[in-house]
């Protein structure tokens, strides 16, 4: 190691001037979905896997979210949300309650190329959207997968279907998935001057208020719903994100009912634009999203043009039906 030093460090007699710039800083090694350092230097060489994870109030509280890169929160049929919980960089031991897909998830996930994706179930229309998506979905739910889910004895069905993102890993090895790392949909930096300040955010679901409230003492923002208080996990922490997207969309229904009660499935406009909010270190950045091919990552920006970035850290991006009402308090 000395002998190479000093070779690096020797002048040579006609050097070049772009050898002044020879001894570079190493790369830190980012996590592609949140933008944070990775835990112990490497990022890990493996899929994304996302995970469907149901938000009726049986199915509180969670367990996993909280180790999420991403979250997505989609409205589906009847009013209720679902979410889809992204992992690579961290991993989770208990996921729960694992529930059924529906056919916007493969357009929401799109972006970050092939992924691992777990489900428990389906309507016929969106296995067959599932089965058309092999270069894009690597199915490892239910049917697929059955020996990754196991039922949680403390909790009633269908609310108590767990996984974890060892047996899915598992799971994906035994189908022979390749390990493919995702791609970057964010971009993380120094947020813009058109911040404006931004300590509680509602959202208008159709069934529940979500509020998003920061706290300056931990850098975070924190989940709570109107009907039921903090959105606390199964350990008893408060859900809580570095960063919250809100993007308006158009829902509209489809024609496959999603149950027995006859509620049709829907499905949401995501290619276009809209308008958007994105929240981080107790500001509020207005302006649109974007995103012209399913294909391509969602990019925010503000009205003057400028483009949004996000803090390294967790994410949550909150799909609403356009028509619904986003309040912000200073």
């Amino acid at each position: 190691m000395e002998r190479e030093r000093k070779h690096v460090e020797r002048k040579p007699k006609h050097s070049h001037p772009l050898h002044k710039h020879a001894l570079v800083a190493p790369r830190v090694a980012l996590c592609p979905l949140t933008g944070e350092r990775a835990r112990g230097g490497h990022v890990p060489r493996r899929a994304a896997v996302a995970v469907k994870v149901e938000n009726l109030a049986e199915a509180r509280p969670q367990f996993g979210l909280d180790e999420a890169d991403i979250v997505f929160e989609e409205p589906v049929e009847g009013g209720i949300t679902r979410f889809i919980a992204v992992f690579q960089c961290h991993t989770e031991a208990r996921i729960e309650p694992v529930r059924s897909a529906r056919l916007v998830d493969a357009q929401i996930l799109e972006p970050m190329g092939r992924i691992l994706f777990a489900y428990s179930g389906a309507i016929q229309p969106v296995i067959n959207e599932v089965d058309s998506r092999k270069s894009l979905l690597d199915d490892v739910g239910g049917y697929m997968a059955p020996n990754a889910y196991w039922r949680d004895p403390d909790r009633y069905e269908p609310h108590n279907l767990e996984t974890s993102t060892a047996a899915l890993y598992a799971a994906a090895a035994r189908l022979h998935y390749p390990e493919k790392p995702p791609v970057a949909i964010f971009s993380y930096g120094r947020p813009s001057p058109g911040a404006t300040p931004a300590s509680v955010v509602n959202i208008d679901y159709p069934l529940d208020v979500t509020t998003w409230t920061w706290r300056r003492d931990t850098g975070l923002w924190y989940r709570s719903y109107s009907d039921t208080g903090p959105a606390l996990l199964g350990d008893g922490t408060q859900i809580a994100a570095s960063n919250v997207i809100v993007m308006l969309v158009r829902e509209w229904p489809t024609p496959y009912p999603e149950d027995i009660t006859g509620a049709l499935e829907n499905e949401l406009t995501l290619k276009g634009s809209g308008p958007a909010w994105v929240f981080r270190d107790g500001a509020q950045f207005y302006g649109k999203w974007e995103r012209p091919l399913l294909d391509h990552p969602t990019v925010f920006v503000e009205t003057n043009g400028t483009k949004i970035t996000l803090t390294p850290g967790n994410t949550w991006e909150e799909l609403v039906p356009d028509g619904r009402s986003i309040s912000v308090k200073p």
